[in-house]
């Protein structure tokens, strides 16, 4: 999976918006709270920070390309780089559990409305 097909996924997520941040970093957002940081830069290695379970922080940054991702660590967020052995649906699960997780986080209302907003989009 390229990153290319990663932003795409992000796109396809529920309540999903694309943002440019201190202007070297697309940002995936759901409810304002980010969940997917891509890093611009077009030399390799290219970079992906998302949100991860506790408990699966420190099983994935044991691995090659996966480190704590720069000043998001303490809230449990890694790095993928380009040379990440993790096969492409692999990554793609690590999206989905990050929107995910930031979504289970927000406040009932605002999950409500997310959920009401899929359910009439279908």
């Amino acid at each position: 999976m390229n990153f290319a097909d990663m932003q795409s996924l992000c796109q396809t997520l529920p309540g999903s918006e694309r943002d440019v941040k201190w202007g070297d970093a697309e940002c995936h957002c759901v409810a304002g709270k980010m969940y997917a940081i891509f890093g611009l830069e077009h030399t390799p290695p290219r970079r992906l920070s998302i949100k991860v379970d506790a408990e699966r922080f420190l099983e994935l940054t044991d691995q090659p390309g996966i480190e704590p991702a720069p000043y998001l660590a303490r809230y449990h967020w890694v790095m993928l780089t380009t040379d990440c052995p993790l096969p492409g649906d692999a990554i793609a699960t690590l999206i989905r559990e990050s929107h995910r997780l930031i979504v289970a986080k927000l406040p009932a209302k605002q999950r409500r409305l997310l959920t009401q907003a899929v359910s009439e989009g279908a």
